[in-house]
């Protein structure tokens, strides 16, 4: 199986509880806590608000692995979706997996899981190949992303904006300064983390 390469997560280190009945869920929720917090750092620009939740997607997906870190996602969401304050603003309810940003929110799992499994791989262990994992998660969480905005369109974009000028300049120019700056700084500190736990390569 796939899986069976691959090596223990970041999370085991940090968190070193060894019965997994209470590591497990101990994980679960510091991860679900961590998101709901940077969540609340925003800036409402538009249709899309500036976050930090795409930095706690790459952050967490590189630290929990591939299984933890997409189901770190799910349950998120879930929590969001069953009325828990959990997304920007405070905001909670399943309204948000059809408004502008559900495409954005759908595709966290899927992209926790991939950087994830590139961690897991070793790509975490070096600056280099941890910003190339990074920047995978982040193409990751724009395409569908900007998919979905894109369909909204027609009801906001003012007249004689194509579909494509719009969705670019409300779901992705305004987020590429941030999104470097996010993903530079996930990309330095899992090899951080790494050599201060002592691991040297």
């Amino acid at each position: 199986m796939m899986t069976q390469t691959l090596t223990p997560p970041l999370i085991d280190a940090l968190v070193p509880v060894r019965r997994a009945a209470l590591r497990v869920p101990l994980q679960l929720a510091l991860g679900v806590l961590l998101m709901a917090l940077l969540a609340q750092v925003r800036l409402e620009i538009g249709p899309v608000p500036i976050t930090g939740q795409t930095l706690g997607v790459l952050l967490l997906g590189a630290a929990y692995g591939l299984r933890l870190g997409a189901l770190t996602m799910l349950l998120y969401l879930l929590a969001g979706g069953f009325g828990v304050g959990v997304f920007a603003g405070g905001g909670s309810g399943w309204s948000h997996f059809s408004g502008t940003t559900a495409g954005y929110l759908l595709a966290f799992p899927v992209a926790a899981a991939v950087v994830g499994y590139l961690a897991q791989r070793g790509l975490d262990r070096r600056v280099s190949s941890a910003a190339l994992a990074m920047a995978l998660g982040n193409l990751l969480i724009y395409l569908p992303g900007l998919w979905w905005l894109s369909t909204f369109a027609e009801r906001y974009a003012p007249a004689g904006t194509s579909a494509l000028a719009w969705t670019l300049s409300v779901g992705l120019y305004p987020f590429i300064a941030g999104d470097l700056i996010k993903l530079a700084l996930a990309a330095a500190l899992l090899p951080l983390a790494w050599r201060l736990l002592g691991y040297r390569r």
